[in-house]
């Protein structure tokens, strides 16, 4: 009986990295959105989609009004990746050179934050957690760590994208 929690695991693991990387692209999709701010709401429905989906995985209840506020608190409490998710998606209205600047810096913070998102609530739900007992608080270090680890993956995407172009 062993074998079989550790299959249901294993499967699970690799179902939250699917939707993880499927909304990583998505989000990094958004990020070339290009009008100011319509890019932050339309990354916003990512990441809840994504949350929708993880819960589902994890068969954990889903509401988008709790779930929006967790996220709000979460993302907004990294006072550094807000902000330059903000900066990056503004800088857009400058002519030209903001377009330009923009098109390069926000899909990768946006595939970043969207990363971090999903693995922060991976962990929690892996771990017993639901969307009731979440604490964006204790979470604060892990979130900037895997923000971290998401430019990286998001850089990488974005590299190999080009490359296939």
């Amino acid at each position: 009986m062993e074998e079989n929690k550790e299959i249901t695991a294993a499967a699970s693991d690799k179902d939250a990295d699917k939707i993880l990387r499927n909304h990583v692209l998505g989000s990094m999709g958004v990020g070339l959105i290009p009008m100011p701010l319509v890019d932050l709401v339309a990354l916003t429905g990512v990441q809840l989609n994504m949350l929708r989906k993880l819960a589902k995985a994890y068969n954990i209840p889903f509401s988008q009004d709790k779930v929006k506020n967790l996220l709000a608190s979460l993302i907004g409490g990294s006072i550094p990746v807000t902000f330059s998710n903000v900066v990056a998606s503004l800088i857009k209205s400058v002519p030209i050179v903001g377009q330009t600047t923009g098109a390069v810096a926000m899909p990768i913070l946006a595939g970043a934050t969207t990363y971090a998102v999903g693995r922060v609530f991976v962990q929690h739900f892996a771990s017993g957690g639901t969307f009731l007992n979440f604490d964006p608080e204790t979470v604060r270090d892990y979130y900037a760590a895997m923000f971290k680890e998401g430019e990286k993956l998001a850089a990488g995407l974005k590299n190999d994208d080009t490359a296939a172009s």
